[in-house]
């Protein structure tokens, strides 16, 4: 069995990671940590978990006792946790802040869909953000070809939970319940990484990828739209995705438009594409706490362990 840890363990991700995790069948946890609950059942505050596990939360933290550990605190905690503390040599760490998508300290950028024989050989993950995951789905493909030639322009919209569970002016219900609204509008931290993988993919790329995000009057889920000039034909584009994807576990194309309902509560990705003139549409949808966070780490951890992609992630959608 996986020994597994946990820091951070109050927020939703961590909550989402649990709910995984606990049905895992080549997984034990051993420890979920929190100052803030220590003492307190997981359930207490991850209430689904009722009837699945009565763990409690722990206020220390045995890094030695774990063969890998998840990073779920809040963005910038990381660099602080490792900061005060050394990192056994043979630990595995998925870490699902931000602190090492640049790849910085040895980090591997976990997107399996292009980066997973590296996940296989690595002990560090750095998992991608949500819009980051769902936004790339749309765009590596074209630059893997060499074929963006002109701007690339995003919006996305995406679920309530994306904001954390902290609640804040534009999170709780009441202000969110029945509205919509832009934020961040061209300079969302999640461009950083995007922008990374797309020179890697294509070096000689020099256009803006231009992103509106949106925040949704929804709980989880985010459906990105891109489009960009492309010469390419409809069917030629299709076939392009497609074989891209051809390996890919849990990303797919589809013949007709998608919906969020195809992908909340799963780990999947699914596209569609369409050709107006000259520009190419591809439109992709994710759970952003599954596929775009904690489903899409435990994918990560079973590449680093040598399990199948799948393990643990077979999850029915919400079908209505």
């Amino acid at each position: 069995m996986i020994k597994v840890g946990i820091i951070g363990g109050a927020g939703y991700t961590a909550g989402e990671l649990i709910r995984i995790l606990v049905n895992h069948p080549e997984v034990e946890i051993v420890f979920v940590h929190s100052t803030s609950n220590a003492g307190n059942k997981l359930y207490d505050v991850h209430s689904g978990l009722i009837g699945d596990t009565d763990m409690v939360f722990s206020a220390e933290y045995d890094l030695n006792a774990v063969d890998v550990l998840f990073m779920c605190s809040g963005h910038g905690k990381s660099t602080e946790f490792w900061s005060q503390n050394e990192r056994p040599e043979n630990l595995k760490v998925v870490d699902l802040a931000q602190d090492y998508r640049d790849e910085s300290c040895g980090y591997v950028y976990g997107l399996p869909e292009i980066n997973r024989e590296r996940a296989k050989n690595t002990n560090l993950i750095a998992n991608p953000g949500c819009f980051a995951t769902a936004i790339q789905l749309t765009i590596l493909p074209l630059a893997a070809a060499g074929l963006l030639k002109s701007e690339v322009n995003v919006t996305a919209i995406t679920g309530s939970t994306g904001a954390g569970v902290k609640p804040g002016a534009t999170t709780h219900f009441s202000w969110r319940n029945n509205n919509v609204s832009v934020y961040k509008a061209f300079e969302h931290q999640h461009l950083k990484e995007i922008g990374m993988n797309v020179h890697n993919l294509q070096a000689g790329y020099e256009g803006a990828i231009n992103f509106i995000p949106v925040r949704g009057d929804f709980a989880r889920g985010i459906l990105a739209t891109m489009y960009t000039d492309c010469d390419l034909t409809l069917e030629e584009a299709v076939a392009l995705y497609k074989d891209f994807y051809k390996d890919s576990a849990f990303t797919s194309v589809m013949d007709k438009n998608v919906d969020l309902k195809q992908v909340v509560n799963t780990n999947k990705g699914i596209l569609s594409i369409e050709k107006h003139g000259s520009k190419l549409m591809v439109v992709s949808a994710i759970d952003n706490l599954l596929k775009g966070a904690s489903g899409q780490a435990v994918q990560n951890m079973n590449l680093m362990f040598g399990l199948d992609e799948k393990t643990g992630l077979k999850l029915k959608a919400s079908a209505f």
